[in-house]
């Protein structure tokens, strides 16, 4: 058995696809949560919880719904979105109505003034983060314009 000289310098491992996929879905986790992080403090009603924010985002995109369907959208517990719900609807961002086929249930449904809140807190965001992509070179930009569609897949996976 040949022992490799103590002198000479150890060739470095090239990384695998694996190491580099896993490097990867690392970068992208972590800035996708520090993005996340800073987009939420880029809100028009700084009364509204992060959870509030995201109910009604889902009834501005998904529409009308009950409770119980809000709550597995939102992955909370159904005791967890009737407090939310409440909550809202104290507010004045959503109404209760009854189920078109069951008396038993309610139907939430955002309010005009949560659509504009949500369109103005949008509006805020956007302004925000083109601001901060304004510091991108072209390639960059052309990278995550391309990149969009693909964080848009993943984010609804």
């Amino acid at each position: 058995m040949v022992m490799p000289d103590p002198e000479l310098p150890v060739p470095a491992e090239q990384p695998t696809t694996e190491d580099a996929d896993t490097a990867a879905v690392n970068a992208l986790r972590s800035a996708v949560m520090r993005l996340s992080r800073r987009l939420k403090h880029q809100r028009v009603d700084e009364s509204l919880s992060p959870t509030e924010m995201s109910v009604l985002g889902t009834l501005a995109r998904c529409g009308s719904a009950t409770p119980s369907e809000l709550a597995r959208k939102e992955h909370v517990q159904p005791p967890s979105m009737t407090r939310i719900v409440a909550l809202l609807e104290g507010k004045g961002l959503v109404r209760l109505d009854p189920h078109p086929e069951d008396r038993r249930q309610k139907v939430v449904t955002q309010t005009e003034q949560a659509e504009s809140m949500l369109a103005a807190s949008r509006e805020k965001r956007n302004v925000w983060l083109q601001k901060l992509a304004g510091e991108l070179d072209e390639d960059e930009w052309a990278r995550l314009r391309a990149a969009a569609p693909v964080l848009e897949k993943l984010a609804h996976l």
